[in-house]
C-alpha cells in the first residue's frame, strides 16, 4: 500500500490514502527508519522499503502491513 511519512512539530507521521488515515508513528525498529518497520498510533505495524537515510521528507512509499497479505 502507498504511505505518505511525513515529519511535523508533533514528530513522525504516516498517511495511508487507501485507508483515509493518518496516525503518528510511536516506534520505529531502526533509527534511520528505512528497510525496517514502524509502528502507528493505532497498531498497525508497517514494513518499510530500503532506502538512503538522507531521504528527505514527505517522501511517498509502498509499505507492506504485517499479517495482510495484499
Amino acid at each position: 500500500m502507498k504511505v505518505i511519512i511525513r515529519q511535523s512539530a508533533k514528530g513522525l507521521s504516516a498517511y495511508v490514502a487507501k485507508k483515509d488515515i493518518e496516525e503518528a508513528i510511536v516506534s520505529q525498529e531502526r533509527e534511520a527508519l528505512w528497510g525496517g518497520s514502524v509502528t502507528l498510533k493505532n497498531g498497525w505495524v508497517l514494513d518499510l522499503p530500503e532506502m538512503p537515510s538522507e531521504t528527505r521528507l514527505p517522501v511517498t512509499v509502498v509499505a507492506r502491513r504485517r499479517g495482510e497479505d495484499d
